[in-house]
């Protein structure tokens, strides 16, 4: 049995490494691509209808947690990868699905693979997508972590300690509850696209605030979060942010 096989990571050399593995080590995958840009990966995978998926979770831009919530009916097996984040492990462990840790060992990638062949043969991969889609689109959001491009690299964040985004001469200046701002060359809108969430708002033109951490609205139209920030909101936004949180 040949198994249809995509390989997803943002890092060429981790793809290069994991392709040499499996080719060693599992001869019954058949690579038929591998991507590099997780915002390509929804086309590429409806166009080639893989059977197997590995998918690194950290990455710019899009986690692949972001790619596989853009699948209505993901019906393809998936192995993720990660290097940390003790919470996203939970979160596949809690479905049934596998996961490597990085660096992989090959023991633990053959285990992987033949779970996988046998879930692909029972064909019950997307019950166990839609469960893990659920597990962490909604409760589990604040314990997500999003990467933040910074001057000096990448910064691995997580959600909840996000007080609020501040748009700044075209970059966002992210401010949080446990460290020093971080000044991301990344615009507002951006945030305003990664952050979709009902726990985040678009309050006004230049900010996106955690609404968990909103602890006073002014009637001069400014509200007033855990760090003491005191933050404006949009007058043509002020009805609808005072009827969201009445309601």
């Amino acid at each position: 049995m040949s198994i249809k096989t995509i390989l997803i990571d943002d890092e060429p050399k981790a793809i290069a490494i994991l392709k040499s593995k499996i080719e060693r080590f599992c001869p019954e995958l058949d690579i038929i691509a591998t991507i590099e840009k997780p915002a390509q990966a929804f086309d590429i995978i409806n166009e080639l209808q893989p059977q197997l998926v590995f998918i690194d979770i950290a990455m710019p831009g899009m986690s692949g947690f972001d790619v596989l919530e853009q699948f209505k009916n993901p019906q393809f097996e998936i192995i993720f990868a990660t290097a940390f984040d003790q919470y996203a492990l939970d979160a596949i462990k809690q479905c049934a699905i596998g996961y490597l840790v990085k660096p992989i060992d090959n023991e633990d990638l053959v285990e992987s693979v033949t779970n996988a062949t046998i879930n692909i043969n029972q064909k019950n991969a997307l019950l166990k997508n839609k469960q893990l889609l659920e597990n962490i689109s909604q409760e589990n959001f604040q314990k997500k972590k999003i990467v933040i491009p910074s001057i000096d690299g990448l910064e691995f964040v997580k959600v909840k300690t996000i007080t609020h985004c501040e748009g700044v001469d075209g970059y966002t200046k992210i401010h949080f509850t446990n460290r020093k701002p971080i000044l991301s060359s990344s615009s507002i809108g951006h945030f305003k696209k990664l952050l979709t969430h009902p726990d985040f708002y678009h309050i006004h033109k230049s900010y996106v605030v955690n609404t968990t951490h909103i602890v006073k609205y002014l009637n001069d139209g400014y509200v007033v979060l855990s760090s003491d920030a005191t933050i404006p909101v949009a007058r043509a936004k002020r009805a609808e942010f005072l009827e969201r949180f009445r309601g």
